[in-house]
């Protein structure tokens, strides 16, 4: 085994927060808990219930890591694709050759929809998006949600630490190879966005995209909590989320006749109740533009994208543009970026105690 030192000194147990150390491969905390360390990443979940099943299908992978060789390179059982694309990697798998990793090739379908749904299992390059963030000096930016890497890639490569966490141990493995493909250095963590792993006060940046729009109500504040709890003061959070009146979202909810979202479905948010949720448990927030039309559309993927879709992407683009100067238009974009800086602990303190 041999985890980074300093993630390691900013990882802790997630059940009680107490610090962890290295004892035969695994890690321990002080309360007596022990978590299993799979190809240098740690898997610091607990039982469940989990916000998704790929979780429980880590831990069972873990305990039966012996049986398959496969199992120790890819964990397909774990990446959350269906059985006839498992079948289909296992075929391009036994076929090397190609120079995109064959996991994210099949795991591409969930990047972006349906936008992506014909490029699974042909992809010829990786869709790295844009990070809208400035240049950094090597703040550390944890990525809730990373899935098999791309927007670890795009913080690693503005000069950011980096620091990906999954449920799914064969995404962030296959994170982990595509960042050393590329020559870029990030970290990675097998865990749960309502019970982050980290010290509290730890990080600069926290960064999710097309995550905690599937959580619950209760799983999305839980979320939201762990965010504010894990930043250091003047620490930044950047979270993508679906909004109620966007015109594609509008469709969605209209489909489904406006129910309540099941299991992984998407839930919608209105910005003021947004604004709540994360100035309460984070600190000041604003609003940005992430897109119209659909949830996850960047200007950067255009290219792999149909005719129809492109023009989609470029409208998107010129709406998001002009929601600068129009920033009512917020309210109506189907993605937004919800952007909290926390206060200043020790301002905050010394106002309390006055």
């Amino acid at each position: 085994m041999a985890i980074d030192a300093s993630l390691l000194a900013r990882l802790v147990c997630p059940r009680h927060l107490s610090p962890l150390s290295e004892v035969e491969s695994r890690l321990h905390c002080e309360e007596g808990h022990d978590y299993p360390v799979v190809h240098d990443v740690p898997i610091l979940l607990d039982r469940g219930p989990h916000t998704l099943w790929v979780a429980e299908a880590s831990l069972d992978q873990v305990r039966h890591s012996g049986l398959s060789p496969e199992r120790d390179l890819y964990y397909i059982d774990t990446l959350g694709i269906s059985d006839e694309e498992k079948e289909a990697l296992r075929k391009q798998l036994s076929e090397p050759g190609s120079c995109i990793d064959p996991v994210v090739s099949f795991m591409v379908g969930a990047t972006n929809g349906i936008a992506y749904k014909q490029l699974i299992g042909n992809l010829k390059d990786y869709p790295i998006p844009m990070l809208r963030l400035p240049p950094a000096n090597g703040e550390v930016l944890l990525d809730v949600g990373c899935n098999w890497g791309r927007w670890c890639i795009a913080a690693a490569r503005l000069g950011y630490t980096t620091i990906g966490i999954d449920p799914s141990l064969g995404a962030v493995l296959a994170a982990k190879r595509v960042m050393r493909q590329m020559g870029l250095d990030a970290n990675f963590v097998v865990g749960d966005a309502r019970f982050l792993p980290f010290r509290t006060e730890s990080l600069d940046v926290v960064y999710s995209y097309s995550v905690i729009q599937h959580f619950s109500k209760g799983n999305a504040i839980a979320a939201v909590k762990e965010i504010g709890r894990v930043l250091r003061s003047n620490g930044r959070s950047i979270v993508q989320m679906p909004t109620t009146l966007g015109l594609r979202c509008l469709y969605h909810q209209t489909h489904r006749r406006f129910r309540e979202a099941r299991g992984f479905e998407v839930r919608y948010w209105w910005v003021p109740t947004l604004r709540r949720l994360f100035t309460g448990y984070v600190g000041r927030t604003t609003f940005s533009v992430d897109c119209f039309f659909g949830i996850g559309l960047q200007a950067a993927d255009v290219h792999f994208m149909a005719r129809r879709h492109r023009f989609i992407i470029r409208t998107s683009e010129v709406l998001r543009k002009a929601s600068k100067a129009f920033r009512g238009l917020c309210y109506v974009a189907d993605s937004v970026y919800v952007e909290s800086t926390k206060a200043n602990t020790a301002i905050s303190r010394t106002l309390i105690l006055k």
